[in-house]
């Protein structure tokens, strides 16, 4: 667990995460089996490409077959160069060959999934967790995730199932109430990306600034370019 924690701590520029959403492509990626795994693959290279430092797969809906599909492909994409985590199920990370799990409140326990890394022997294997409070993030440390997602921070289609929008105040209490590292996400672009760094997250995650933007590789140089509090 120390290991991958203080890997990712320790990094020398906020970690910028794309998590994949592929309804939100054009098209939407949902007339069948092909298109659904097909669709995210261009955003995932274009993202790859730009110097993302992570790429959380998290297409919720697709069956694990088609799943499993598009994080191999992801991984391949990656070539070592991104770390690839999945969202949710760790018997699609594990079997396609994925840096870690993202666990949200209806998956596995954190405490089942560390339990199994050390047996494993899989110190390398990323343990992430979704919060949305400053407990949850302590919570998350105590049970052995290497990371928080904390959000969403600001006003996002996405997230609206979440309630209100935490703000900057609670993204900082959050991230001051362990030594995980945390990562902003919810409504995240680049005009506002300073701000969730200095209240002391390492890094963000965000769809639609991957998705939508012009030219990506030159938004993540000046996004690597700026500094976190958590440093």
């Amino acid at each position: 667990m120390a290991r991958i924690r203080n890997m990712i701590r320790n990094a020398t520029k906020p970690i910028l995460c794309y998590v994949t959403g592929r309804h939100g492509l054009p098209g939407g990626g949902s007339s069948g089996r092909g298109d659904s795994t097909a669709s995210p693959i261009s955003s995932i290279e274009r993202a790859v490409a730009a110097g993302a430092d992570w790429i959380q797969v998290r297409e919720k809906d697709l069956e694990a077959g088609a799943l499993d599909a598009l994080v191999r492909a992801a991984v391949k994409i990656s070539g070592g160069r991104t770390r690839i985590i999945v969202n949710d199920r760790l018997d699609v990370a594990l079997a396609a060959g994925a840096d870690g799990a993202h666990l949200g409140e209806a998956s596995l326990p954190v405490e089942r999934v560390a339990a199994w890394r050390a047996a494993a022997g899989r110190s390398d294997f990323a343990i992430g967790v979704s919060c949305h409070s400053a407990e949850g993030v302590r919570e998350a440390e105590h049970t052995g995730a290497d990371y928080a997602f904390f959000g969403p921070i600001f006003a996002t289609p996405s997230k609206a199932s979440f309630g209100a929008p935490q703000g900057l105040e609670r993204l900082a209490a959050a991230c001051a109430a362990s030594q995980i590292p945390v990562l902003a996400i919810g409504g995240i672009t680049e005009s506002n990306a300073a701000e969730c760094l200095a209240a002391g997250a390492a890094g963000i995650a965000a769809i639609r600034m991957f998705q939508e933007q012009g030219n990506l590789a030159e938004i993540v140089s000046r996004l690597h370019a700026l500094r976190s509090e958590a440093d």
